[in-house]
């Protein structure tokens, strides 16, 4: 039975989608598949590891019928990018899917679709929408603070805030933390928050579209929804309480200057080139009208930067992870940076000029 017929791209861009979640390493053999559910001529492909699931559906089905299987996701996508672009023909023989392109045949193991576990959707509590490009951005500013495999597994994820007319963002590693927000169209009369998980977060980075069109985003107690195009993501949410991100945004922090954002990235990239792979530091010396970069090694070797910079204040001599420091300077596009310093012993603010939607709080570290 005939199940697709379609072009070599048209049925990789779905499969694409979904499978970017399925784990090469399972508990279970069936998560391994991705579900192929075809209805008339609506296919739809959906994956999971229990803790995501991401569904996507295209019109080129064959037939009338009603047919669904399950089939290894990775090979399948495989298969598909080692064909040449010609019309690919996908259907059910027996416990087999059949794969055919011109005179390349292949035949693929199947499971079940009715033993594919899917998430049961849980009653959302909150519902709202924002431009594809804005949410995109909230996650683009904060993700790479997120923790990664941190035994305070609330850390391991994104802090999704609803508050009012704001949607804010913020991650953080115990290290750094990125906090960004926007404004949306209505309100949320009691604000409401949720752990986004980072795999979620990450996927949905290389899933959302940089345009305008509507997200859909729906949460409940332990899960999230998000719906955008043909695509339908579904995730559960890190339970336990986020630490108060507004305790660690220093305020008092009067060493304040700006700094060519492209200049900046330039002196840290030279100057980590003399850093060890473990001990990442550079040490920062503000004084008047200079910001001067210095990082060493065990083998005595050293670099030294200098740039100018628009400040009279008091000098400060402090150390950073260089990593943290060119983290958030190339996700941000401005023209300019802004640090706010406190003593040595202090952390670092790090922000936009003209705006307060964006934070950027850094720990120093001993040089």
């Amino acid at each position: 039975m005939q199940l697709i017929k379609a072009s070599r791209d048209d049925l990789l861009k779905p499969l694409q989608v979904v499978s970017g979640i399925v784990e090469r390493r399972n508990t279970m053999p069936i998560l391994a598949n991705v579900l192929v559910r075809k209805e008339a001529g609506r296919v739809s492909f959906t994956a999971t590891d229990l803790e995501i699931q991401i569904q996507t559906a295209a019109d080129f089905g064959t037939g009338n019928d009603s047919a669904a299987t399950t089939v290894n996701a990775r090979k399948l996508v495989d298969i598909l990018r080692a064909l040449p672009e010609a019309d690919v023909a996908l259907g059910l023989s027996g416990k087999k899917l059949a794969v055919q392109s011109g005179k390349s045949k292949f035949s693929l193991q199947t499971l079940a679709a009715e033993e594919y576990p899917t998430i049961a959707q849980a009653s959302f509590s909150a519902d709202f929408t924002l431009p594809a490009a804005q949410l995109k951005y909230l996650l683009g500013m904060v993700h790479f603070a997120m923790a990664a495999q941190d035994i305070r597994y609330y850390l391991n994820g994104m802090l999704l805030v609803l508050d009012g007319r704001t949607v804010r963002a913020v991650a953080t590693d115990g290290h750094r933390l990125a906090l960004a927000e926007v404004e949306r169209d209505g309100a949320t009369a009691t604000p409401v928050e949720a752990i986004i998980p980072r795999k979620t977060v990450l996927e949905l980075l290389r899933l959302l579209p940089d345009n305008e069109d509507p997200v859909r985003v729906q949460l409940a107690a332990n899960q999230i929804k998000l719906g955008f195009g043909s695509i339908e993501l579904v995730s559960k949410l890190v339970e336990g309480k986020f630490p108060d991100y507004g305790r660690v945004i220093p305020v008092g922090n009067g060493k304040i200057f700006d700094v060519g954002r492209e200049a900046l990235i330039g002196s840290l990239y030279r100057a980590a080139i003399l850093t060890t792979d473990k001990f990442k530091g550079v040490r920062w010396v503000l004084g008047a009208g200079a910001l001067k970069i210095s990082a060493n090694n065990a083998d005595q070797e050293e670099a030294q930067e200098e740039l100018e910079v628009d400040y009279s204040g008091d000098g400060v001599d402090i150390g950073f992870n260089v990593t943290y420091l060119l983290d958030v300077l190339g996700n941000l596009k401005c023209e300019n940076v802004r640090f706010a310093l406190g003593d040595a012993l202090g952390s670092a603010l790090i922000s936009v000029p003209e705006s307060d939607k964006f934070k950027y709080v850094v720990m120093p570290m001993r040089i």
